[in-house]
């Protein structure tokens, strides 16, 4: 492992600068005036691995945006397989004028580098494709089997990915997936995160009159939609934040007391958590605390609201039509498809005489938890407490990465979500940023977690 660890502390700018020119591909899956870049980004990461002597890599086509898929798989048949999986594709960066530097060319700034997709996904994704190169460019066999799957259409919900897996189930069979596209629970505290939520994600239409009206020729005399709306969306949770669809907790799996007693010790400052979001207190379902909350039971939160005169100045009106785009997130064995029934059932219920109501289901995600005594977690706890010299927390994360649920359905393993990015690094958001540090210590991390697994199989 020596040189192994020698040829990543001598090749620190290398790997900066091999980042840094994926930083400047402004691969923007929204857009299709950017599929030159897309196609530039897959090329670019499959002949980096190329140039590293990795034993097969290429750029495969999809129905939509390509993939990177590549192997090394040297180690043998008895030793484990890890498949790793990322994302070069990025969000836009507008409005681009709240950005201090330009978004497409990687700028360091006290330590950090500041790139659109630096922390979601490319810097995450290129601690693994260096900590690969550093293994076979030290003169080392990588001591397990690694694949890669690098998609170019995350930020889009990943729609031809799910059918290229099931379409080569073979060629990306594994003995677990490795991912980096979450963050640590705080600076120089690491941590795994073992539990993500679903996602049922609903829009919700209300139809009245069949023009907009005049609100004093009509007013109180005919259903005003959007009042409608207000008063069906009221009735879906009550104030204690219990959400109120029936059935909606039927197959809810409850926290057990061992795992409350975990997110009782984990390090948490609740004035600090309101402060960063300026909130006076917070709200959540009676009875949980405020992390269990945000990752760990169920949700339901209108994500906007539409109807009416919404131009300068009044114009006395009732709408003809109102909307509302909500979403569930959902905790382990609730199901996505079922949970939207059940709302599309209520809101129909629930509806007052004089108006139509539609409901459409957009898309969504199963909920995930991998076992704690899985040994790939393990293996990857004790990579990250020699590189941080701390022990790492378990966590739940509150979002939702449908991937992984995938993975498990259709390839039947586990995933690793070894993330290092922060909560402040600002993803999605104008200058987004990832910790070169963590960078680092990641590259670190990721290849004793290979040596780590292979012991793990000796």
């Amino acid at each position: 492992m020596e040189s192994v660890l020698d040829y990543i502390k001598q090749n620190r700018d290398r790997f900066e600068e091999d980042l840094f020119e994926l930083l400047r591909i402004p691969s923007i899956s929204t857009d299709p005036n950017h599929k030159d870049d897309i196609n530039k980004a897959a090329d670019y990461i499959a002949d980096n691995l190329k140039n590293a002597g990795i034993d097969h890599a290429e750029v495969k086509p999809t129905t939509g945006n390509p993939v990177v898929y590549a192997e090394h798989c040297k180690a043998g048949s008895d030793k484990p397989t890890v498949l790793i999986y990322g994302h070069y594709d990025v969000q836009p960066s507008d409005p681009d004028e709240l950005w201090e530097t330009p978004a497409f060319e990687p700028t360091v700034r006290d330590g950090k580098v500041y790139a659109r997709g630096a922390s979601d996904d490319k810097g995450q994704v290129y601690i693994h494709v260096n900590s690969v190169i550093s293994w076979l460019k030290s003169g080392e066999e990588l001591p397990v089997n690694v694949k890669f799957l690098i998609e170019g259409e995350e930020e889009i919900g990943s729609p031809s990915l799910v059918p290229f897996v099931q379409e080569n189930k073979d060629l990306l069979s594994c003995d677990m997936v490795m991912v980096s596209d979450t963050t640590m629970y705080d600076e120089d505290q690491p941590s795994i995160t073992y539990g993500l939520r679903g996602l049922s994600y609903m829009e919700v239409y209300v139809d009245g009159p069949n023009r907009d009206l005049h609100s004093g020729a009509y007013g109180g005399a005919v259903q005003n939609p959007l009042n409608a709306l207000c008063t069906m969306i009221a009735k879906l949770k009550n104030e204690h934040g219990e959400i109120q669809i029936p059935g909606f907790y039927d197959k809810v799996e409850q926290l057990t007391p061992e795992e409350r007693e975990q997110y009782r010790e984990l390090p948490y400052d609740e004035q600090a958590y309101k402060d960063a979001i300026g909130v006076d207190e917070v709200f959540g379902e009676k009875g949980y605390s405020t992390l269990e909350r945000a990752s760990a039971r169920p949700t339901l939160d209108v994500n906007g609201i539409w109807g009416g005169y919404q131009g300068e100045g009044s114009k006395t009106v009732l709408p003809a039509k109102a909307g509302a785009k909500i979403s569930m997130r959902l905790v382990p064995n609730q199901d996505q498809d079922e949970v939207a029934d059940l709302f599309k059932k209520y809101m129909h219920d629930i509806a007052p005489p004089g108006v139509k109501v539609h409901v459409e289901k957009h898309h969504g995600g199963t909920p995930v938890k991998v076992p704690l005594d899985f040994e790939g977690l393990q293996a990857a706890a004790d990579a990250l407490e020699s590189v941080y010299n701390v022990k790492p927390l378990f966590t739940r994360e509150g979002g939702s990465i449908p991937i992984v649920a995938n993975f498990e359905n259709i390839l039947g393993v586990n995933t690793i979500l070894m993330g290092m990015g922060l909560r402040s690094d600002a993803i999605h958001s104008p200058n987004e940023k990832f910790t070169l540090k963590d960078y680092h210590r990641g590259i670190e991390a990721s290849a004793r977690f290979f040596k780590n697994l292979a012991e793990m199989n000796a």
